[in-house]
């Protein structure tokens, strides 16, 4: 009988393997960072061979640190950073070009583009997302464009796409499934939510054949197997990392919500089977597709967050470690109100402004690195409150308390400056892997690991925190941020 499930949780910075026991308790995790490519501004991009030998390694690692064979092992769970994008050539299995990241904004003319051209509203009714570069399609567009060859391979049919799910599939299956699920689907700007299938209208205006797209499956649909000792591991998973928090926390009644604190910051909130049209900015995408059934979720996208502790460390190299912070932020002085917005890759919701650029407010003479650390991790709640105020207005909802889970939010100055700024309970659970936890809860359940009863016993708060802060207090904050915000936009011409 095997004892264990496997997460591949492949991040933006990081890939990691996660292992969990019957029980659904965490036993082990490894991790390893791997390279940022920042080749001119704006351009971010990773080597998909290192990714995937990246992710192989620690999966590997893993299997090794806890003596495991095959046979131990049930299932396997994929969850990734999503709408970063891939381009292979499938007889070499060797990428094309890098893959352009998520956060990579070389297409902000062409999404221009299609925006003068009136597309948004076409693009909005059939994707639920907005024209931005941010999503797949026109980083697959570039590619295609850009890269001598890419469309010659493509005519042939000898060229494949996907976001990192199906290039991490095909790597684990050895080239034997070329697939994805609708939650990573539903990020390309390029799949129809509606009828959960490739939109031909769309891969016509960005000039994108068919014939390198992979197959849509169910989020619990059994994409290939693994072989490990020669035996056959199912993959039995997939999910992009925010939905795969969103169903790791839990939230898998219409109305519950949850906010991701990693290199971005996601928010969602399930609306079940009802697609909802945002007025404020929000995205409608596909949470997962399970048993040929959809439930929705509106996304609040924020670019940058644990990524910009990682720019205090890597960037300015003021701190050493991302726990730093808290002690910083602790230190700093009261009425010294440096402001900063990490904009470093444009503004997500509810601007959605590509041309916005990071900015520090407020500097004085007295200004400091604890000044500059208080206020990078108040830069992440105050994107929040942005997110949460467009969420309530559009769902109607009002939240009694968040769910958030992340590396970043174990920091506890954040959680109780989210609590404060939101004037909502901040609910942080023991675990903070929802992302691996919800890819591994589908994948047991899939194979008959776990019952849904057992998983939703396990949910198990660590720390509540409460909204203390004054009003007034409270108030200036957001005047500031709101004026800060204003000066930063529209930056690039």
């Amino acid at each position: 009988m095997s004892s264990y499930i496997v997460s591949l949780d492949q991040g933006t910075t990081s890939s990691r393997a996660v292992l969990f026991n019957e029980q659904a308790q965490i036993v082990d995790i490894t991790q390893r960072e791997f390279t940022q490519h920042f080749l001119k501004p704006g351009w971010v991009e990773h080597d998909p061979l290192e990714i995937w030998e990246c992710q192989l390694g620690v999966l590997t690692e893993l299997l090794a640190k806890n003596n495991l064979k095959g046979v131990d092992i049930a299932a396997i769970g994929i969850t990734n950073q999503r709408e970063t994008t891939v381009l292979w050539d499938k007889n070499t299995g060797k990428p094309i070009y890098n893959a352009i990241v998520w956060q990579d904004k070389r297409t902000i003319e062409t999404c221009e583009k299609l925006i003068d051209n009136d597309w948004e509203p076409i693009v909005r009714e059939k994707t639920g997302l907005l024209v931005d570069a941010y999503f797949s399609g026109t980083k697959v567009k570039w590619i295609l464009d850009n890269v001598e060859g890419a469309r010659t391979l493509a005519q042939s049919g000898d060229l494949l796409f996907g976001t990192i799910d199906t290039w991490l599939i095909w790597n684990l299956t050895q080239g034997k499934v070329h697939a994805t699920d609708c939650s990573n689907a539903s990020r390309t700007m390029f799949f129809n939510i509606n009828s959960a299938q490739w939109d031909g209208d769309l891969l016509k205006v960005l000039d994108i054949p068919s014939t390198i797209l992979p197959m849509v499956k169910d989020s619990n649909a059994h994409f290939g197997d693994y072989q490990i000792d020669g035996i056959n591991i199912p993959i039995r998973a997939v999910l992009g990392d925010q939905q795969a928090a969103l169903y790791g926390q839990l939230s898998w009644q219409k109305g519950e919500a949850k906010n991701t604190y990693g290199t971005g910051c996601f928010m969602l909130l399930n609306t079940g089977e009802e697609r909802v049209i945002s007025d404020s900015g929000l995205l409608t995408t596909i949470a997962w597709r399970t048993n040929n059934t959809i439930t929705y979720a509106l996304e609040g996208s924020v670019f940058i967050a644990g990524s910009a502790v990682q720019w205090l460390r890597d960037g300015l190299q003021i701190i050493e470690c991302a726990e730093q912070t808290e002690e910083l932020a602790n230190a700093a002085d009261n009425e010294d109100h440096v402001v900063v917005v990490p904009a470093f890759s444009g503004l997500g919701t509810p601007y959605w402004d590509m041309s916005a650029r990071g900015a520090v407010f407020g500097l004085s003479l007295g200004s400091g690195k604890a000044e500059l650390a208080r206020g990078t991790l108040q830069a992440i709640a105050l994107q929040t409150y942005d997110v949460l105020t467009a969420m309530q207005n559009d769902s109607g909802i009002k939240l009694q308390a968040l769910k958030v889970d992340g590396g970043a939010i174990a920091n506890n100055y954040l959680a109780q400056f989210q609590a404060d700024i939101l004037e909502v309970a901040i609910e942080r659970p023991k675990n903070l892997e929802s992302t691996a936890t919800g890819v591994a809860y589908m994948a047991g359940l899939g194979v008959g690991f776990w019952t849904e009863a057992f998983i939703q016993q396990q949910y198990d708060i660590d720390y509540r925190f409460n909204s203390n802060m004054a009003a007034e207090q409270r108030e200036k904050y957001l005047a500031r941020w709101k004026k800060a915000i204003k000066r930063t936009r529209g930056w690039l011409d």
